[in-house]
């Protein structure tokens, strides 16, 4: 009877829920009641700040996945750029399927008969068809529902020109989005302008004045730096990710530019950046994707400025808050509001939605980094012999402002004159559209998907002259001093190339990427390079929670009191490599320790050195090296006195990780014992001298 019971009471409230949701969407008895109850489900919720997102891998095998785009049916399409250069499309069961391209040209046509260059940003008109910004192509082009591709405006060559579609001249556009009516706006990135293409095919100029700067005001006195993607509102306001300037830029339909958001200046790590990505929700939320610190942001309809993914310190796989994207490049909303991202940089595509993270995400995924075929060419002349390195990855790095702890060393440095020519190792072809920084500074560098090189004139000679007009471009002040290099997104380089010259650093760092993260460039086979030098340790101390060191008597072992309470281990240690001059300290690979009995026997659980400091992945954020290494750590060229590295080996920096840790001699009886340290070079060379400290663990 009771179950009876329970049965109508189910048909009772599933007939309520029903005339509930008949009365709310005002339907008639005949119509259909599932279809609207679908339309209701499909709608997005209204947006928040700070919703607790969860990132997922939705399919990978992409070369550099830029621009991302929704149909009508919610199918994701995506602009595949690199040596792809094909519009894509991702069904229901993840499968990638090709819609247009696949040859690097310039061709209309159908299917795989049509060519692109570096496609990037894309978005959907009214009817289905997929307009695409050509990037290396300067041109805009439409592909057709059937795949039919067909171009709107652009020339195949850099320039700028208003008027006919067909007589139109951009330079390199990225971004791309439409209105209500159907006009199409251009992010026209390196005539650092927005223009439209009316729905009669003539373009115009929309605002910027074609100086690269930040000014708002009136459209046509206003200044962009290197636009890269636009987002246009129902009521016709345009949002512009303006990435140069770090801002977010807002063009009304008076023709006013103003500023919604802007990167702080003079802030280490500022929330907004360099914004790559916009996307814009129904009820006036920006999302931002920043590719500094491969974050997505949010921007609410007040200005709010508010971080979704990448705010954190630590990685960790269940909390998307602090999960990096390797380069969020482009981002859709989806019927429900989650974002679907083109993260260029691990070359995947992902959604980020409200939840906790699936079994792949919250780091970079992708598969681990491939050595290099042998030999691997150097970075200087002669590419084919050695040259000697003066830094490794994972050192300690510090700030010209007097931190001696602001960053790990992310790669190898190879030491060379001033002036002489950097030559790129890897056949490359640049995916960012602000590839160059810091000019002027000795941080200068040019970064591709797979290679950064830092310490250098980029595209320049010793003189400031240029090396290559048609692949460096560079901006001068009214001085006539160069304070901008450009590189459009999509040039290519070839083993051997000039990208400038050494500065005055006297060595070119080279960083190593493999699947959107840092790898150890530690594994390029590099020919003549060999390293059988054994580490050096230096000292192994103790250190109590407020970092004093616990001193032992002169020829006496080290008295550790029970009570003592968490005790770091520090280790001072140093490498060298085969031809390195004799005042040359290199970091080491791998750091850990034992505790043995007095008679040289590993006590239960430490049969095998606990290995916690690996730099094998370095972690995403800079604060980390302040847990791998001691506070009196630092090199000499950011104010050292000299130059020394303590690791902290209780402390864990791993697998793209960091965390802090302790040992306590309260786990042990009273007696002596020995800790024993493993300090490895990443050749597998391992210290034997001094690596033993003698202890006796006492009551009180």
């Amino acid at each position: 009877m009771k179950l009876q019971h329970k049965k109508v009471a189910a048909v009772v409230l599933a007939l309520a829920v029903a005339g509930a949701a008949v009365w709310y969407l005002g339907a008639r008895p005949q119509t259909s009641l599932v279809a609207k109850v679908t339309r209701l489900a499909d709608r997005a919720p209204p947006t928040v700040m700070g919703w607790q997102a969860g990132i997922t891998d939705l399919a990978g095998g992409f070369d550099d996945p830029y621009g991302v785009a929704l149909d009508a049916a919610g199918v994701v399409y995506v602009a595949d750029a690199g040596d792809q250069n094909r519009i894509r499309r991702i069904g229901p069961d993840a499968a990638v399927a090709d819609v247009a391209g696949g040859i690097e040209g310039f061709a209309d046509g159908t299917g795989a008969a049509a060519r692109f260059h570096t496609p990037s940003g894309i978005a959907f008109d009214a009817r289905g068809n997929l307009i695409v910004a050509d990037t290396g192509n300067h041109a805009i082009r439409m592909v057709t529902p059937a795949g039919v591709v067909t171009t709107l405006a652009g020339t195949g060559s850099a320039g700028f020109a208003d008027g006919p579609g067909g007589q139109a001249q951009f330079n390199g556009p990225i971004g791309v989005a439409l209105d209500k009516a159907g006009n199409i706006y251009v992010a026209d990135t390196y005539n650092d302008r927005i223009r439209r293409i009316g729905t009669d095919g003539m373009v115009s100029t929309v605002a910027g004045s074609g100086t690269p700067g930040q000014l708002d005001g009136p459209a046509a006195a206003a200044m962009f730096d290197t636009p890269v993607a636009i987002a246009s509102s129902a009521d016709g306001v345009l949002y512009v990710a303006d990435i140069r300037n770090g801002a977010i830029r807002r063009i009304g339909r008076d023709g006013q530019v103003a500023t919604v958001a802007h990167s702080v200046p003079d802030v280490d790590d500022p929330l907004l950046r360099r914004p790559l990505a916009l996307a814009l929700t129904a009820d006036g939320y920006l999302y931002v994707g920043d590719m500094a610190r491969g974050r997505i942001l949010q921007i609410s309809p007040a200005g709010q400025l508010g971080g979704l993914t990448g705010i954190g310190i630590d990685i960790d796989v269940g909390d998307a808050r602090s999960a990096r994207l390797a380069r969020p490049a482009g981002i859709a909303l989806d019927r429900r509001g989650a974002l679907i991202v083109a993260d260029a940089g691990a070359r995947l595509v992902r959604k980020v939605a409200p939840g906790r993270p699936g079994p792949a995400a919250g780091g970079i995924a992708g598969p681990a980094p491939v050595v290099p075929a042998a030999p691997f060419p150097w970075p200087l002349a002669p590419q084919d012999r050695a040259h000697e390195v003066v830094g490794v990855v994972g050192e300690a790095r510090g700030s010209y402002d007097g931190e001696a702890l602001h960053h790990f060393h992310n790669g190898l440095d190879v030491q060379g004159a001033m002036g002489v020519p950097v030559l790129s190792v890897s056949r490359e072809k640049v995916s960012s559209p602000l590839p160059v920084g810091g000019v002027n500074s000795v941080g200068e560098g040019i970064g591709f998907d797979n290679f950064t090189y830092y310490h250098l004139r980029v595209g320049r000679t010793a003189s400031n002259a240029a090396l290559d007009p048609a692949r460096f471009a560079i901006v001068k002040d009214d001085k006539g001093k160069p304070e901008q290099v450009r590189v459009r997104r999509g040039t290519r380089f070839e083993v051997g190339d000039s990208l400038g010259t050494v500065n005055s650093m006297y060595h070119v760092h080279l960083v190593y990427h493999a699947a959107g993260r840092v790898a150890n460039a530690q594994m390029l086979p590099l020919p003549g390079f060999r390293d059988s030098v054994i580490p050096t340790i230096d000292a192994v101390t103790l250190r109590d929670a407020g970092g004093a060191t616990l001193k032992a008597r002169a020829g006496k072992r080290l008295l550790v009191p029970r009570s003592a309470g968490p005790l770091s281990i520090v280790v001072e240690a140093y490498d060298q490599a085969d031809g390195n001059a004799a005042r040359r300290k290199l970091g080491l690979y791998r750091v850990g320790y034992q505790l043995l009995g007095a008679d040289g026997t590993p006590l239960a659980g430490y049969e095998q050195p606990v290995v916690n400091i690996e730099f094998n992945r370095l972690p995403p954020d800079r604060e980390s090296v302040q847990v791998a290494y001691a506070r009196d750590s630092g090199i000499t060229v950011y104010g050292s006195a000299r130059t020394r590295f303590l690791y902290v080996v209780t402390n864990v920096v791993r697998d793209g990780a960091a965390r802090a840790g302790s040992w306590s001699a309260a786990q042990l009886a009273p007696g002596d014992y020995v800790i024993r340290i493993l300090a490895a070079d990443y050749a597998g060379n391992e210290a034997v001298q001094r690596r033993d400290l003698p202890i006796t663990v006492v009551e009180g």
